[in-house]
């Protein structure tokens, strides 16, 4: 057993991302279905998928394989910010003790990603926490906080439509991809 098994912590997934990356989207922590299905966004629920085929006006290929070539096709990278923490279920709000990613050493090898695209408040606020934005900023690497693809409603993001009208907000860096 892994020592950070051992010790009741989580892992997320190794990035997927190739030289054709313009958009780094970054989660907070895979959720617990995501987890045990070893996919990013593998909730069926959750609104990630349809909302970057969506953005395209295309609707989300069944097999996971197909999803990820379809992002990197798009010039779409996947990571999350939390590489390790402590957590009960998959809520972000449980989140404790976490550990980040080398969000710099990945930029650092793919110099063509001009945007993070953080999918919630918590990848947001966690990146601020543990690196700042200032060598993003420096980098001419735009910063983009978006709303959550989680199920779960809110005030302003209750629909699919919602949420695929906030991400269009991707559309301009993507272009660059094409």
């Amino acid at each position: 057993m892994s020592e950070e098994r051992s010790e009741g912590r989580v892992r997320s997934f190794p990035p997927v991302v190739d030289g054709r990356a313009v958009v780094l989207v970054l989660g907070s922590m895979p959720g617990r279905e995501s987890l045990l299905r070893n996919q990013y966004y593998g909730n069926a629920r959750n609104y990630f998928w349809p909302v970057l085929y969506g953005l395209f006006g295309e609707v989300p290929d069944e097999e996971y394989d197909a999803r990820l070539r379809y992002a990197q096709g798009k010039g779409v990278a996947l990571w999350d910010v939390i590489a390790s923490c402590r957590r009960k279920g998959s809520l972000d709000a449980n989140i404790r003790d976490e550990r980040p990613n080398d969000i710099p050493g990945l930029l650092a090898a793919y110099p063509g990603i001009r945007c993070l695209a953080f999918n919630g408040a918590k990848a947001y606020e966690t990146f601020r926490k543990h690196f700042g934005t200032a060598f993003a900023n420096e980098g001419g690497i735009g910063l983009l906080r978006l709303p959550s693809t989680s199920p779960i409603p809110t005030p302003r993001m209750r629909t699919l439509e919602d949420r695929i009208a906030a991400w269009h907000a991707l559309l301009p860096y993507l272009a660059e991809a094409e």
